[in-house]
């Protein structure tokens, strides 16, 4: 098995579940008493949070390309990136790093086609909503990504960083998320993409009516199957 090594703590709460998730799913595979061979490095959010605040990406670049080195040094043999909105560095993180990196804009996109569908519905941070970073990789996998309107991706992108990257969740939160996928799908969504890895923690396949497609889960699901090649 290949070692798989998480660039996390962006946040805390979804490195948390990238780790319980690919303990899960390498005993499901392997059985028994397996676990993945995993490095992580968790790094303080409140810093790179600062950074995206104040447009300070190429500051949070070297952040992410230098944490991409030690796990490499540290005898990774491929990286995942554990949030999909620092994916908008993924190249400068990269930069003369030897081993791989699953996109996870990449590996959703990969899910929805497999799955005949076209049209995904993209709840996330508003970077990852209102910037081209990821849009594009699912525009060039051959699908019409929507998002919702300014007022639900202010809300949206509220939620994720007042509260589940605090790891908390509410009833309220969850009903107002619901009413945002469901928005989407009137809007002609044919299913929804979790683009941020804390939104599965208030939507899932139980309280939506479209397919669900979960970013974190695909995340983890992908990497193990490196790991098992």
């Amino acid at each position: 098995m290949k070692t798989i090594g998480i660039l996390g703590g962006m946040s805390a709460a979804s490195t948390q579940i990238y780790y319980r998730e690919l303990c899960n799913q390498t005993r499901d595979r392997l059985g028994g008493l397996h676990s993945p061979e995993l490095l992580i490095r968790s790094i303080d959010f409140a810093v790179i949070e600062e950074h995206q605040v104040k447009g300070e990406w190429k500051a949070a670049g070297e952040i992410l390309n230098r944490e991409a080195k030690a796990l490499e040094r540290g005898g990774a043999d491929l990286i995942v990136l554990a949030t999909n909105t620092m994916h908008k560095l993924a190249e400068r993180m990269m930069d003369g790093v030897g081993i791989s990196m699953l996109h996870i804009a990449d590996a959703t996109a990969e899910a929805i086609v497999a799955a005949g569908l076209t049209s995904p519905g993209l709840m996330a941070t508003a970077f990852t909503m209102e910037q081209s970073f990821y849009t594009d990789r699912l525009v060039t996998a051959g699908l019409t990504p929507l998002i919702p309107n300014d007022a639900d991706r202010a809300e949206t992108h509220r939620i994720i960083y007042s509260e589940l990257c605090k790891n908390i969740t509410t009833k309220e939160s969850e009903t107002i998320y619901i009413k945002i996928a469901e928005s989407l799908i009137e809007s002609g969504a044919d299913c929804l993409i979790l683009g941020c890895t804390e939104v599965g923690m208030l939507l899932n396949q139980s309280n939506v009516r479209a397919p669900v497609f979960d970013t974190t889960l695909i995340h983890c699901s992908g990497a193990l199957e490196r790991a098992l090649e």
